[in-house]
This record gives C-alpha cells, structure tokens and sequence, in this order.
C-alpha cells in the first residue's frame, strides 16, 4: 500500500531542503567572516584590504578578519577560498594575477571562471611607466625613441617572472614595436631601488609601489595604462597617446567560492559598494594613486574574461612560464 505518510515527509524534507539557502541568507551573517589576502601582510593587496575591511565590518555586524595566505603567485589562497564551503563565511581579496593570468602561465587547481564567484570589485589601479629620475627621457616619445634606437640594451625591471609589472613591459614591446630586456625581481621594493642604484631603464610600477620613490625625486612616471588621462594620476598622459590600443590596468575585488545563495552575493556587493564609495575609502585610495570602483558581480566577470583574452597572447609570444 502506497504509504502517504512517508509521501509527506518526504516533501516536506524537500521543502527544507530547497528553503535552506533562503534561511542562510535571512541571518547571515551570524559570526565573523574571514577574507583570504593571498599574499604577505603589508603588500599593496593587503593593504586595500584592510581599507574595505572596517567599513565592510560595520555594516554586516561581524568582524571581517583579514588572513594572509601568500605564496605561489597568490595561488595557494586563491585555493583555499575555492575549496571553502560556499556559505559566505570565507571571502578572497583577489587580483589580476592568481584571478587571470598566472593560470596562462602554469597549471593551476582551480579554473578562474568556474570556481569562483565574483561579487564586486573595490579599485583599478593603472600600471606607470617610471623611469629613474637622471633618465635623459624625458616624455613618452622620448623613452620610445631611445627605446627603439638601442634595442635589446634598454632594460624594464618587474616584481617577478608573470607578474603585471613583466607582462605590461612585454605589452609594449609588442605594441610599440621596442626589444626591451626584462630584469625580474623578487617584489616591488627591491625592483623600485634599482632605479636609485642605476640597475634599471624603466619598469611598469603601480602607484602603490612607486609612490614614496616619485614623492622623493628619485622616480619619474612618464604615462599611464589607462585607455587615456585618468583623474587617478592628474596632467600624466596615457601611454596610449603614444602606442595606440595599450592598457593595463589591475584591478583588486572580493570573490568567494562558487554556489553561494544569491542572496549571499546580493548582499555582500550591496556592503562592498557602500564600502568603496565611503568618502573616507575615497580618499586614502587617491593618495595612493588608486581610482576606487566597484562592480556588479556580471562586471567583474567581464573584466576577468577579458584580461585572459587580452594576456593570453602577450604569454604566447614572449614565451612566458612560472
């Protein structure tokens, strides 16, 4: 005999069941959240972080708890977040690099695309053609027209093999039709020093690293990535002016891992937004060269898509591998 006893507690476990994500939505949050910065304290990253963490914290009620989990191009915490429980609780600061591009470069665990849900960005932040301040170039045209004229024997320094700062000076070797040789370095303070000592041409630097060096005298930015002058870096020229279609540009967001209650994601980008367009957010991002932007979770997954697609041949026909 058909029992509808156990008929009905079966949908009304099925209820359950599909109101589940419903109800974790309704109180969430209910305890702290943890936001994964994968790499070291005090780095660019991490500091932009921190910046969205209190405001962020102020309006869910819970402590955002910032932990960094550097190491392998920012891989290992990109890692981490992927293999979280979708519940909201476990949050990345993500990147261009371990969100895009270092995936182009070496085998990674996760697909950027696939394993990981993006909620709203935070900043962009324009890569800088710096050049030591004793450079006899003093414009863009200037640097190009060197740059041409002595091939291989200019240099460009970066914060390593596959990151930005290597991938952008490979960019405008292609663009700009130059043969620039690439001197790595192990992170941006080293790399910046070796402008003092002589080491280096140029680099690509983010204002974030370059700023304290251009405040000193020691560095000048002669353009930026933006597609044209940008309000972050006031009176400086786009390095596009020069070498038509350039850009590169970093941005930093929040992403969790995939399967979280939409209505999770709704309301962590509504808090990121609020965070971002705080005045007091605004303005420690402008001293230090950021533009502070946030996104729609479709927009950020845009932005993802076509940094792979604009990258993908830069690693291809530079040969690049980590």
């Amino acid at each position: 005999m058909f029992n509808f006893r156990n008929l009905a507690c079966a949908l009304a476990g099925a209820a359950l069941l599909a109101n589940a994500p419903a109800a974790l939505a309704a109180d969430y949050p209910s305890r702290p959240i943890r936001v994964i910065v994968p790499y070291a304290a005090g780095g660019s990253t991490d500091q932009l972080a921190r910046v969205v963490a209190q405001p962020m914290s102020e309006a869910l009620g819970q402590p955002v708890v910032i932990e960094n989990r550097p190491g392998a191009g920012g891989t290992i915490g990109v890692d981490a977040v992927v293999r979280a429980d979708p519940d909201g609780y476990t949050l990345l600061f993500g990147n261009t690099g371990p969100n895009a591009v270092v995936g182009l470069m070496r085998k990674v665990s996760y697909d950027p695309l696939t394993d990981l849900q993006p909620i709203s960005t935070v900043a962009n932040v324009p890569m800088i053609l710096a050049v030591p301040a004793g450079s006899k170039a003093k414009t863009l045209q200037d640097f190009v027209a060197e740059a041409k004229s002595r091939g291989s024997a200019v240099n460009f320094g970066s914060v390593g093999v596959g990151s930005l700062s290597h991938l952008t000076g490979e960019y405008f070797n292609m663009l700009a039709g130059t043969s620039m040789t690439h001197i790595p370095y192990n992170g941006g303070a080293p790399m910046v020093t070796a402008f003092v000592t002589g080491e280096l041409d140029a680099a690509f630097v983010t204002g974030l690293d370059g700023a304290a060096f251009v405040s000193s005298g020691k560095v000048r930015y002669l353009a930026v990535g933006t597609p044209e002058a940008t309000a972050v870096l006031p009176g400086m020229p786009a390095i596009a002016d020069s070498v038509p279609g350039f850009r590169s540009i970093a941005w930093f967001g929040v992403l969790g891992p995939k399967g979280m209650p939409q209505e999770v994601v709704d309301k962590l980008q509504r808090v990121v937004a609020d965070a971002v367009a705080r005045p007091e957010t605004q303005r420690i991002f402008s001293e230090r060269n950021v533009e502070a932007k946030s996104s729609t979770p479709q927009e950020l997954t845009r932005i993802i898509e076509g940094e792979i697609e604009q990258w993908k041949p830069v690693v291809r026909d530079a040969r690049i591998e980590m």
